[in-house]
C-alpha cells in the first residue's frame, strides 16, 4: 500500500498560488491533435489517495488534516509538500505524525477534515465523531476510523517539505486477505483532481511484473 502512494492535490496555499500566476505569463507550444491545457490546469495524476495526516497539539488534542502533496520517498519514508499551519506547528514540537488513508466510509469527514482549520475548530476530530488511539511507537494519534494507518517520525522539515521515516504500518483485520492489505476490502478513495471529486478505486486488471510478460520472448 505504500508504494501506491502517488501525489496528492487538495487544499491549496499561497505559495502554490504565486506559481500558478507566474506559470500564466510562461508560454508552450501546443501538442497537434490533442486539446492543450498547458500549465494552468490542475494536474491529472491519479490516482491521488487521499492522505490525513494526524498530529497532537500543545493541549493534546488531536488534530487531522487531508495534505496537499503526498507521496512515497524511499523503501520506509515517506514526503508531504505542505505550508506551515497547525499542523506543522504540532509535528515541529512532537517530532512525530502519522498517515491514514481515508475511504469511501469516510468521505464526508475525510473532506470535513480539509476543509476546516484546526486552528479554528480545535476539536474537529470529536465534532467528526472520531476517536483516537495514542500511537506506541510515535508521538502521535492514530485515527480508529481510518482502517491503516502509517506511524512516522520526522526526518526533516524544511522549506515546505516534510520527510517522514515509517517506523510502523497498522492495519485492521477487516481489510487484510491472507495477512495482506487487501485494496478491495479498505476501499480507499482517490481525489479527482479535473472534475473536483472523490473517486473509488476499481478492482483488479492486471498482475504487476507479470501483465507485460506476452511481449517478453
Amino acid at each position: 500500500m505504500l508504494a501506491a502512494m502517488m501525489t496528492l492535490a487538495g487544499c491549496g496555499n499561497a505559495d502554490n498560488q504565486n506559481m500558478n500566476e507566474m506559470s500564466t505569463q510562461e508560454t508552450f507550444k501546443e501538442v497537434a491533435g490533442r486539446k492543450n491545457f498547458g500549465a494552468d490546469h490542475a494536474l491529472v495524476t491519479t490516482p491521488q489517495p487521499c492522505v490525513m495526516i494526524a498530529t497532537w497539539d500543545k493541549d493534546h488534542t488531536p488534530d487531522v488534516m487531508m495534505a496537499a502533496w503526498a507521496g512515497q520517498y524511499d523503501y520506509k519514508q515517506i514526503v508531504v509538500s505542505m505550508s506551515k499551519h497547525k499542523t506543522t506547528e504540532n509535528l515541529e514540537r512532537t517530532g512525530a505524525f502519522t498517515v491514514s488513508f481515508a475511504d469511501i466510509r469516510t468521505v464526508a469527514e475525510s473532506d470535513y477534515f480539509g476543509l476546516v482549520s484546526g486552528n479554528k475548530v480545535p476539536d474537529k476530530v470529536a465534532k467528526a465523531g472520531f476517536s483516537v488511539t495514542p500511537s506506541p511507537n510515535v508521538d502521535a494519534p492514530i485515527i480508529n476510523e481510518y482502517p491503516l494507518t502509517l506511524e512516522c517520525k520526522v526526518v526533516s522539515w524544511a522549506d515546505g517539505i516534510l520527510v517522514g521515516e515509517v517506523v510502523n504500518m497498522s492495519a485492521d483485520e477487516r481489510i487484510l486477505t491472507d495477512g495482506k492489505v487487501d485494496l478491495e476490502k479498505l476501499q480507499p478513495i482517490v481525489f479527482d483532481a479535473a472534475s473536483m471529486t472523490y473517486r473509488s478505486i476499481g478492482g483488479v486488471v492486471g498482475k504487476a511484473w507479470g501483465a507485460g510478460k506476452v511481449f517478453v520472448e
